[in-house]
């Protein structure tokens, strides 16, 4: 599986950063080895005609299942042998395709299982109303007689649990039509956004001109020194959808009324409702959060505040949030930064170590950047082999953080795909970005407990603070305009341009109280947020996940020490669980309740111990303009 190639001496096994950008020149220690998946396309093919025969039966299996457990037991384990190779077949040349988008002929091979996948998700539409047929009593009677059914209880009594808003077939066959036009409203998005744009360009302070695309945006936000630049840039890029806001607002009217539409179809009493139940989360855990964020702004106000002072502004604007206090050129090598990494974790325990070690020695990860490779970072799951890594390492803080994290999303994958079976191997998005962000909590106290530099501690306090505004407060206000501007449909009320830019500035002032001068260019933000258009409900997922976590590592920080223990114990249980149960009862299990403030409000507490502390190092560095 996994491999490491031995006695290198070129810079690169080092942990410099290699030089070029071509593939075939960075050195197999640094790349994905996607032969632990299938050794060749040979193999790929054969499975994929492999599959194709699975599916043909399991259609077939169509009208049998109540005709007792022996037959339900052979479609699950039937749907997850289609499930497992469905992995596999997807995974290979999804990877392939990834580290080199320009290849067409891989493209074609990741395409071509994208429609098989298609097709066979619409011929076995039958499955779920077929065990619906059979009475709830009757099917749990044949989960308690046959131990092999048992792993499928939870997955199967879901569907019973969603009957009530399971139409008949005529009402299943009707809403069917439209689902290719419920994606239309994102989809204009898209091409309004990317496809239709035309960037502004402007002049910045030096002379130099810069077209202001997002990456550019962002870029100036973080790196010009000028605050006339990103004042600049804020007003050329956020022009764009002023200029459009009127039709930005048709298409998010229409999303509004789209998802009150669907809801009211299957028989929710609201949009929030429709959304959250799929996890089976009281809409209350979502009004939670809301309230907790808005009640707690005053350390992000106190941040900002803190910002403004250092950066020896007379006024403070919101793009003026992202810029560095204080800069500090240190570069962190790969190879330098894995074994902290690993040590960081050590709370943890010895055997989430040597899983990480494991995935960090070779083959699980693409670490460079080169020709072709698609930007961004994740970790993918193949079940039954193990989890790939996509980095674009730069040698960066962030890159190290962002390494963190997304290998406490592969140890969450190893976890639950070791524990679990198949069928409920994979754990929800409203549990994921808790592994992930502990593992990025945990690196940061490890790195700050090894460093008196304060410059460098200053930046570390920064990063830590700017992800809470980021990840917590900010998708907290998201989630705040997505209810209002849904529950303003529900009752009937206008969506306009005007109705959502009050609605959207509105919540950014009461954010930021008199802290941040808020320009009123801000009040159409919620046209350029495309999570909006996309997928509505989905942001207030990484606050609640942020949450979870602050709560957990309060807890493993603690100066008990069978608390620790028992902490360590709950949480590792938690990302063995996959998707055994609902997320919300997961994280109970793990000792995380989101339906009480208190589990919200640990997040405000932390903001404001780490702003007390950057302000404690910025009093002890220079020069931090």
């Amino acid at each position: 599986m996994a491999r490491r190639p031995a006695d290198k001496a070129d810079e690169q096994i080092q942990g410099l950063r290699p030089d070029t950008k071509d593939r075939a020149e960075i050195d197999d220690a640094y790349k994905w080895n996607v032969d632990d998946i299938y050794a060749d396309w040979e193999q790929w093919e054969s499975d994929l005609e492999s599959v194709r025969e699975y599916m043909d039966q399991f259609v077939e299996l169509r009208g049998t299942l109540s005709k007792g457990a022996d037959q339900v037991l052979r479609a699950q384990k039937l749907s997850d042998r289609i499930g497992m190779m469905a992995y596999k077949l997807y995974r290979y040349p999804q990877l392939q395709f990834d580290v080199d988008q320009r290849d067409n002929q891989i493209q074609a091979k990741l395409q071509q299982v994208q429609q098989i996948f298609a097709e066979y998700q619409a011929k076995t539409a039958w499955l779920a109303p077929e065990i619906l047929s059979v009475e709830q009593e009757r099917m749990e009677g044949w989960i308690d007689a046959n131990e092999e059914l048992e792993p499928y209880r939870f997955p199967i009594m879901e569907i019973y649990r969603n009957q009530e808003h399971v139409l008949d077939e005529d009402g299943e066959r009707i809403l069917a039509y439209g689902s290719r036009f419920r994606s239309a409203p994102a989809e204009v998005y898209r091409a309004l956004t990317t496809a239709d744009v035309e960037f502004p360009t402007v002049e910045l302070s030096d002379g130099e001109e810069v077209k202001v695309t997002y990456g550019e945006y962002y870029n100036i936000l973080h790196t010009r020194r000028e605050q006339e630049d990103r004042k600049e840039a804020f007003e050329a890029l956020y022009g764009l959808f002023d200029g459009k806001k009127n039709t930005f607002a048709a298409l998010y009217s229409g999303i509004c009324q789209r998802d009150w539409a669907q809801a009211q179809a299957r028989n929710y009493e609201s949009t929030a409702e429709a959304a959250l139940d799929g996890n089976n989360v009281p809409v209350s855990v979502l009004e939670t959060l809301i309230e907790s964020a808005s009640e707690g702004a005053e350390p992000l106000r106190r941040y900002h505040r803190l910002r403004k002072e250092v950066l020896g502004l007379d006024d403070y604007h919101p793009y003026d949030g992202s810029i560095p206090v204080i800069d500090v050129d240190k570069r962190y090598p790969y190879d330098e930064v894995r074994q902290m990494i690993i040590d960081s974790v050590a709370p943890l325990g010895d055997d989430y170590q040597a899983k990480m070690t494991e995935a960090l020695d070779g083959g699980w990860i693409d670490v460079y950047e080169n020709e072709g490779k698609r930007s961004g970072a994740y970790s993918a799951g193949v079940y039954g082999v193990h989890p790939y890594m996509l980095l674009n390492y730069t040698d960066t803080i962030s890159d190290v953080f962002t390494l963190a994290h997304e290998l406490g999303h592969t140890l969450h994958t190893v976890l639950s795909h070791e524990t679990q079976p198949f069928a409920t191997s994979s754990y929800t998005i409203f549990v994921a970005e808790v592994a992930s962000t502990t593992n990025e909590a945990l690196l940061l106290e490890y790195m700050l407990e090894r460093t008196d530099d304060p410059a460098e501690r200053a930046v570390l306090l920064q990063r830590a603070i700017d992800n809470i505004a980021g990840t917590f407060y900010t998708q907290a206000l998201f989630a705040d305009f997505e209810l209002s501007a849904h529950r303003a449909v529900e009752a009937g009320q206008p969506v306009t341009a005007e109705v959502l830019d009050k609605l959207y500035f509105d919540r950014l002032t009461n954010l930021y109280g008199d802290a941040v001068n808020v320009d009123e260019l801000y009040r159409v933000t919620w046209a350029r947020i495309p999570h909006f258009y996309q997928s509505p409900y989905y942001v207030y997922q990484y606050a609640t996940c942020y949450a979870s976590s602050a709560k957990i590592m309060g807890q493993l920080t603690s100066d008990d020490e069978q608390t620790r223990q028992d902490t360590v114990d709950r949480y590792l249980e938690l990302l063995k669980s996959g998707g055994n149960d609902h997320p919300m009862e997961q994280l109970r299990r793990a000792g995380v309740d989101l339906e009480e403030p208190d589990t919200v409000q640990a997040v405000t507490r932390r903001m404001d111990e780490l702003v007390g502390m950057l302000e404690e190092e910025l009093a002890g560095t220079t020069g931090a303009r």
